[in-house]
Parts: C-alpha cells; sequence; structure tokens
C-alpha cells in the first residue's frame, strides 16, 4: 500500500504540466474522447496520448475504448488528503480565463454539426458480410 507522501507525489507530478492541466479542465464536465482533445489543444495525439497515460497512472482518469477511440474522465481520488489537493485544482481551473476558452472550444467541437477532421480521416469500419 502506497504512503500519504507517495500518493501526494504522483499526483502532485501529474498536475505540474500544463497540456495535463488543460485535459483535466476539459474533462471537468463529464467524459470526452481523445479526438476533441487533439482538435481543442491542437496538438498531435501521440502527445495528448502520452500526457492521458500518465494521468491514468496517477490515477486521476480513467479510460473507456469505443471502437478505435479512448474515452477518458476524471476519476477522484480515494485517499482524502490527495482528493481535496485534486478537488481544488479542477475548481482553480474552472476559474481561470484560459481554461474557461479551451472548455468553450470543446463545446462548439463536440456539439458542432460537423465531425472533427481528426474523424473524418479515421477509417471506415469494414461493411459485414
Amino acid at each position: 500500500m502506497k504512503s500519504t507522501a507517495e500518493r501526494l507525489e504522483n499526483a502532485l507530478a501529474a498536475l505540474a504540466d500544463r497540456t495535463r492541466l488543460r485535459l483535466l479542465n476539459l474533462m471537468s464536465d463529464g467524459e470526452v474522447c481523445v479526438c476533441f482533445f487533439v482538435e481543442v489543444l491542437d496538438q498531435p495525439q501521440p502527445k495528448i496520448s502520452r500526457h492521458l497515460g500518465f494521468l491514468r497512472h496517477a490515477g486521476l482518469v480513467t479510460a473507456r475504448r469505443e471502437g478505435k477511440w479512448m474515452h477518458y474522465s476524471i476519476a477522484m481520488p480515494e485517499h482524502p488528503t490527495v482528493r481535496r489537493i485534486f478537488q481544488q485544482t479542477l475548481a482553480a481551473l474552472g476559474a481561470d480565463p484560459e481554461m474557461q476558452r479551451d472548455r468553450s472550444a470543446l463545446k462548439k467541437a463536440c456539439c458542432s454539426s460537423r465531425a472533427p477532421d481528426v474523424i473524418k480521416r479515421a477509417p471506415k469500419p469494414a461493411a459485414a458480410v
């Protein structure tokens, strides 16, 4: 079992990167497909996936596969001290103007009538025979 110090170290390391903070901010309203992270943050998919893997390893997000795409959502830490720090971090992100712009861009991407270019270029599933 990990000590409090080890849990804090993992969580704080995960929170010590601006891209990871932006990803967490985008998940604050619920599950998000990796394709939308790529579009909103304008970063390559491997970079986004690497940061999401770091957050998963720290226990701050969970992932679910749907076909080719991975969907990520926030996982609230069980340890009370880590949970409190994480909640305060999410609240601070919600009040930040840059983070609010990211969430607005996500809403436009997710709710637009067009699919993101990443999805349009995705391979089509093989037809059932």
